[in-house]
């Protein structure tokens, strides 16, 4: 999905790789009509979020109908309640909780590789991946979900903070699987294999 905040080509590239047909779109009938959206994502919410309103109506009625919707960074983000980045916003509202700073005491943004703790090891997202495993990041906000159900894997960064959520036919990362080598690649051939099943 084309919203004009992500890293379109790396991440069409990567799910080509695994075996997926894609689209680069920001038109409503493309989304209305694909097996799944993935929303990626670089950049403020603020500015995400006012790029993204047209084509809300559009998401939300995927998630309902049942169809699978990866979010990558921001497109984690966006799918919470609301952002304190830059005043306070609101987001999607599908996970509970709000996006705040990482703490004061680190260096931000957390930039590079860093550690899963997988807590729901039967999750098809993270099918043959287990704890300790590398991914890259890129990010100063995290989301704070008020759930634990929905919390897939958490990273350590100052604080424990959500690094893959789930709920339903949503599944999100707070790091970059495109930039994550074969962990990455395995991720997202696991979102393919569900948008098939």
């Amino acid at each position: 999905m084309d919203y004009v905040v992500g890293n379109l080509l790396s991440v069409k590239k990567a799910l080509e790789t695994v075996g997926a047909s894609t689209c680069v779109t920001r038109s409503t009938r493309d989304l209305e009509q694909a097996d799944a959206i993935v929303l990626p994502g670089v950049g403020a919410f603020r500015d995400a979020q006012e790029n993204l309103r047209k084509l809300t109506p559009a998401v939300l009625q995927h998630i309902e109908s049942g169809k699978p919707l990866l979010g990558i960074c921001l497109g984690l983000q966006l799918l919470f309640t609301e952002s304190t980045e830059g005043g306070t916003y609101k987001g999607l509202d599908y996970f509970k909780g709000k996006v705040v700073r990482l703490p004061g005491d680190v260096k931000v943004p957390h930039m590079g590789w860093n550690t899963l703790d997988i807590i729901q090891e039967a999750n098809p997202f993270v099918e043959g991946l287990s704890s300790g495993i590398y991914v890259y990041f890129v990010h100063s906000y995290y989301g704070e979900a008020a759930e634990r159900r929905d919390m897939v894997a958490e990273t350590e960064y100052g604080v424990r903070f959500p690094s893959i959520l789930s709920r339903g036919c949503v599944y999100t990362t707070q790091f970059h699987p495109e930039k994550s080598g074969k962990v990455g690649l395995r991720l997202l051939e696991n979102f393919v294999d569900i948008v098939r099943r």
